[in-house]
């Protein structure tokens, strides 16, 4: 006989023989009036300052301005116009390895979901056994022989069991899996937000030695043209040989500085590519080729602190994660009561298979049961103190991200402010420095200055190119660094 019609049978069965619907009935109503204990969680309020404190306290000549309206930061890479930049950040978001590991542990939290849900339902079991035995003296068999010999046994049979969740312990424990479930998607998008700064940074970095070979480069030309007219006139006598030697000495102090930079380029390709999940010499081609640093956008629209509660995934990631231990501390509680639970089984047995169909060799049961904890050593208890200490750390943990956050938009939006400030004081030492090059060279030349102060303008005006570039680059990824602090990126729409 199909197990189908077993289990139909069982069921009539449990109709019609006597089974204590008195007891069904109740378990029916405690499901009915059944509750979810421990306590619901509450998303948190936190008070932050109306207003960014930086934005009062520095006068930037590219502004960072505050806005009630939701700040767009959603593909920030491309307020840059640099077309590889964008192109570097679209391939490292389908391919990056961080990425990859991310998304897998949100299919991770979705699938222990799945077995935690499991526990509202029904278990079943179904079970089928053969044994052969021997003995020296029986009973008559069927047959109606008597004496030693050897017997079968076939059985077939189903087992079910039902944990009715009275108390919400299930319950709550699925709502601490849905917020793992949040948890791990916000930390994907966390991922996703350094994943681009990082690539961001890398590129701006990279072109940025890219201009300081280049500054580097032309300064050694100049320095070397300078080496080469002090030759020339200590062969005719004008100077003595310490000019040679210095303007020597300063052609290789500024010819050493190159290989050290195109060390820190190429290294900069090798992070690349592997952000991008590939081999580290894979973008050599693509990247070893100077170009300029991208420009900054104008303006820099950072919102309001209240709306950063609600972009940053770090801190929608925090408050997940004390969503999950709120609810876990039901799931604890929820031991203190007692377990209501539905048993049955069915099955038939028999010496020979073809008789497991036998409606006449069938045997099944059927009954509630009740658990309750009498004594436990304290056991349950001290799992719900542990439950509250987890809540507690969890909520610590939420509010210093928010602290952490905040710290880190004040502190670059400061940092940007005075880098352009500094951009500027620069810009300007650079135009006086060339001025001063093109006179020390000139009176040189005609011999009214000595050759100290052209070497001093040509190393001043070096350093102060050289400065320029990584004040260039600085202003940024400065830039990158406020983008990042904000949550740019991936926002999640309200």
């Amino acid at each position: 006989m199909p197990m189908g019609k077993h289990a139909s049978s069982f069921f009539r069965m449990i109709k019609h023989n006597g089974v204590p619907w008195m007891w069904i009935s109740g378990i029916s109503l405690l499901m009915t009036a059944s509750c979810t204990i421990g306590p619901d969680f509450h998303r948190p309020q936190p008070s932050v300052s109306p207003t960014w404190s930086a934005l009062g306290a520095t006068a930037p000549s590219r502004a960072s301005i505050a806005t009630p309206a939701r700040a767009k930061l959603v593909d920030w890479w491309k307020s840059f116009n640099d077309p590889v930049l964008t192109s570097l950040v679209d391939r490292a978001v389908k391919s990056n390895l961080d990425i990859r590991q991310a998304e897998a542990r949100i299919r991770q939290a979705r699938a222990a979901r799945g077995v935690v849900a499991s526990g509202l339902w029904p278990q079943a079991d179904a079970s089928s056994s053969f044994r052969r035995s021997f003995s020296e003296q029986t009973s008559a068999s069927s047959s109606g022989r008597v004496g030693g010999g050897v017997s079968d046994l076939f059985q077939l049979g189903l087992d079910a069991t039902w944990e009715l969740d009275i108390f919400g312990g299930a319950r709550r424990n699925i709502e601490a899996s849905e917020a793992d479930i949040q948890a791990a998607v916000e930390d994907s998008r966390d991922v996703l937000v350094s994943l681009v700064g990082e690539v961001g940074t890398d590129y701006i970095s990279l072109r940025g030695f890219q201009q300081q070979i280049a500054i580097a480069r032309e300064n050694l030309d100049a320095q070397r043209h300078t080496a080469d007219i002090t030759q020339k006139r200590y062969d005719a006598g004008f100077v003595s040989g310490l000019d040679v030697a210095n303007a020597a000495a300063q052609v290789s102090s500024t010819e050493s500085r190159i290989p050290v930079l195109e060390s820190s380029a190429r290294g900069l390709i090798y992070s690349l590519s592997v952000l991008l999940g590939q081999e580290p010499a894979a973008l050599d081609l693509e990247l070893s080729k100077d170009k300029p640093i991208p420009l900054i956008p104008p303006e820099v629209p950072v919102g309001l602190p209240s709306e950063l509660l609600r972009r940053r995934p770090d801190i929608r990631r925090a408050e997940a994660q004390l969503h999950a231990s709120t609810a876990r501390i039901g799931v604890a509680t929820a031991d203190l009561f007692p377990k209501f639970s539905l048993t049955g089984s069915f099955g038939t047995t028999g010496s020979e298979i073809s008789l497991l169909g036998n409606w006449s060799s069938r045997a099944w049961s059927f009954g509630p049961t009740i658990s309750w904890p009498v004594f436990d050593a304290g056991r349950i208890r001290s799992n719900i103190e542990v439950q509250n200490a987890l809540q507690e750390q969890a909520l610590v943990a939420y509010q210093k991200t928010i602290l952490t956050a905040l710290k880190d938009v004040e502190t670059a939006l400061v940092a940007y402010a005075k880098e352009q400030e500094h951009h500027k004081a620069i810009s300007e030492e650079v135009a006086h420095n060339r001025t001063a090059v093109d006179l020390s060279m000139k009176l040189y030349v005609a011999g009214k200055t000595d050759f100290l102060n052209v070497l001093t303008a040509q190393r001043s005006l070096y350093l102060s190119e050289d400065a320029l570039v990584q004040s260039t680059r600085s202003l940024s990824t400065n830039l990158i660094a406020l983008y990042k602090a904000l949550g740019g990126g991936w926002e999640e729409p309200r």
